[in-house]
Order: structure tokens, then sequence, then C-alpha cells
């Protein structure tokens, strides 16, 4: 199967489940605070829930551009199948805490093996597909991502009829059971790190010369167009983690409606607007860089600008039409900007580096989000979450503005020049 032509296109079915997996078992504690603060009480204390939120964060930005380095030098599925399989249990093993101690590393031990998957999925799909495929291919895949957050929506209404403890018990199962199933159906790039191939094909034969750590890194942070990438990235995260982690409470605030209500109303707006984003931005891009070299660029920048008036909207917003309608173009907008990072990444910098690029991307993004988390969970014990909300419009329009100007994008690169000369 893995040498199918169809082959590229079944690899974003199975790790679109992945992504839906990784998620989902993350965004599920923001919709259940109300169930489990009746059995640990500390949880019914903001900050102190935006702590165990935040050190999610803390762990998987740090370990993102470690998971970046090494999807560049092993075989991706083995790295793929462990993280899916180590996050599944400790997601079953959240059924099982009775203190906020438990809740809390068990949730910085999610941070460390869900890390390891969004730098290497990507780096995969990106390898698998070419130019005039690889938007669409990432952003289905990103729809998994989506769609888990949707569903993560329903935890407290499960959480409500069952308990909170067979939400994380059930869908932990689930994850451990898909992993085994991988081990048999997914296969990485050949001639990719730990592959067969790869073994076969030692670098004098190859002619690429192999590159330490430090060099690889030195190429990366040494490139201005990455950096320029870098700060795009990192600004919409702040406005991207802060409606993974508080729009349900945003809503539940601004409605005056219960949790089970508002998280499952929340999640799925942004969810089915994202997923529609990612079918105009994927195709779009896909057509418009064959005809023009910045057309990622436009597509990307052109969703992230609907984004600014829909943070004004959801933080002022206290009406339903006004709210869904707000976080329906928040989710088109950052549709299609999350469906052309990684093409446009490709655009900057070579194909063997992209996991570990991507992977420093992932963590500034993430202690982007890591701050917002906290500084919103301080806003709402004091009553200003919907005011601190809109004021993250800024800081977008900002990373709009820098991308447009100083990004200068180059055609799909493999090798480094100096490699080209060794080759």
């Amino acid at each position: 199967m893995k040498n199918s032509k169809y082959y590229p296109w079944v690899l974003v079915g199975l790790l679109w489940f992945v992504a839906l997996l990784n998620y989902l078992d993350r965004q599920m504690l923001s919709t259940m605070q109300s169930s489990m603060q009746m059995d640990i009480k500390e949880l019914a204390i903001a900050e102190n829930f935006g702590r165990v939120m935040g050190i999610f964060l803390l762990i998987y930005g740090l370990m993102s551009p470690v998971a970046g380095i090494i999807a560049d030098r092993v075989n991706r599925k083995w790295l793929i199948v462990g993280s899916l399989f180590v996050w599944s249990a400790v997601t079953y093993g959240m059924g099982h805490a009775e203190t906020y101690n438990q809740v809390y590393w068990l949730r910085a031990l999610m941070g460390v093996s869900e890390a390891l998957y969004l730098p290497t999925g990507l780096a995969m799909i990106a390898d698998f597909h070419t130019s005039k495929t690889r938007s669409l291919a990432i952003g289905i895949h990103m729809s998994g991502l989506y769609t888990g957050q949707a569903l993560g929506g329903f935890g407290a209404t499960i959480a409500t009829n069952y308990s909170w403890q067979t939400v994380f018990h059930w869908f932990g199962i689930v994850g451990i059971i898909y992993a085994l199933i991988l081990i048999f159906v997914l296969h990485d790039k050949e001639e990719h790190a730990g592959t067969k191939t790869a073994k076969l094909q030692p670098a004098a034969v190859s002619g690429v010369k192999k590159q330490s750590l430090f060099q690889s890194l030195g190429l990366i942070l040494g490139t201005l167009s990455f950096w320029i990438m870098l700060f795009y990235f990192m600004a919409p995260s702040f406005p991207g983690w802060a409606t993974k982690n508080w729009l349900p409470t945003l809503f539940s605030e601004n409605l005056g409606v219960e949790m089970a209500k508002a998280g499952p109303m929340a999640t799925i707006s942004i969810a089915i607007a994202s997923f529609i984003g990612v079918l105009i931005g994927g195709p779009l891009s896909d057509r418009w860089v064959q005809k023009n070299i910045r057309g990622r660029i436009y597509t990307s920048t052109i969703g992230l600008g609907l984004t600014i008036p829909s943070l004004v909207l959801l933080g002022f917003g206290h009406s339903y039409i006004g709210l869904i309608g707000a976080a329906m173009l928040f989710g088109i907008g950052f549709g299609m900007f999350d469906t052309n990072n990684m093409p446009i990444l490709c655009q900057i910098v070579p194909q063997k580096y992209r996991a570990t690029a991507y992977g420093i991307m992932n963590m500034v993004g993430v202690f982007a989000g890591y701050a917002v988390t906290l500084m919103l969970g301080s806003s709402t014990d004091a009553g200003n979450l919907g005011a601190d909300f809109s004021k993250l419009a800024i800081v977008v329009l900002a990373a709009v503005v820098l991308m447009l100007v100083f990004l200068k994008p180059k055609h799909e690169l493999t090798y480094t020049q100096e490699e080209l000369k060794n080759k």
C-alpha cells in the first residue's frame, strides 16, 4: 500500500484521526472544569485551572523543537505511534486522578508526548505531497485538529450524564487501540532517516553531506525570512490558544448559559468554520502559488485578516447570533492561515530541516498560548475576559503587515547551496 499512488492521501486520512485524538484529549479538560471541581476542589479557582492548562503548554512548547529535531533524524512512523500511545495512556490515567497535583503532572506528561506529533506529522505529509496538493493535504489534516477540538466540547456533556472519569477512560482506550493499528498501516517516506533505503544509502552514496545539530539550527536561524515567519506564526497563536482554552468560558459568561451547553456551542462553531477555511484556503493557495510565488502568503494573510474583526466581536458580543457569527468568522480565517504555514515554510527552509523548523515555530506559538492562557485566567477572575480577548486583534494586525511587506519566499527548497556544491 505504501507504494500506491493513492498512499499520500491514505496517509492524510490515517493522520487525520491522530490529529483528532491529539486535540480531543487535550481539549476535554477545558470543558470539564465544572464537573471535575466537584471532586477536586482546587480546580474551582480559575487561576489554578489556568496553571493546569498552562503547564501543558509550557512543556509542549519546550519539547516542540526537540520533537522536530528528532523527527528529521529518525523514522517518523515510530515517533507518531509512540507519542499517540503515551498521550492516550495519560488520558486514561487522568480518569484515575484524585488530587490537583496528579492532574497537574499528568497534564505535564501529556505535553511531552503530544509535542512529538505535530512537527512530525506535518513534515511527513509535506514530503508525500507536491506543491500542487500540499496546502489542501495539510489543511485536511489540520481539520482533524479542529474536529478534535469540537468533540472535546462534548466532554462536559458526557460528564454530566456519566462522569468525567468515564470520559477520560474511554477516549484513552480508543487512542491506545488506534496506536496499535498504525503499527501495521503507517509508513514513512522512503529515503527519510530511519527507513530501509536511508540505511542502505550512506551520505557518500546519496551525495548529501550530513550536518551536525548546531549546523542545522544555524542554517534555520540564520535565515531572515524564518524569523519573519516565526513572528507571523506566533502572533495568531495568542487568540488561537485563547479560543481553544477560554472560548467555552467566554460563551458561558457572555450568554449566561451553563458550560455543558456553552462548550459544544463554542468548539463546534470554531471547528466547522475552520474546516470551511481549509476548503477555501487549501485549493486557493495551491492554485495561486502556481501563478505567483507569493500566492500562499496572500491566501494566508487574507484569512488572518478575517480574524481581526472577529476578535473584537467575540470580546464584546452578548447574543447568540453575534458570538456564533464571530466564532465562525474567526474559524474561517484561522483555517485559511493554518493550512498554509507548513507550505510557506517549505518556500524558505530546505526539505531536510522542515520538522526542526516547524518545531521551533510551534514552540514560540505554544509559549504565546501559555502566556495568554495564564493572562485570561486572571482576566476571568477579574471579570475582564471579553475586553482582553478583543485586544488580541492588535497583535494579529502587526503580523499581517510584517508578512506582506518583508517575507521573500523562494521556490521549494530541497538542499542548501553548500550541499548542492557537494552533490
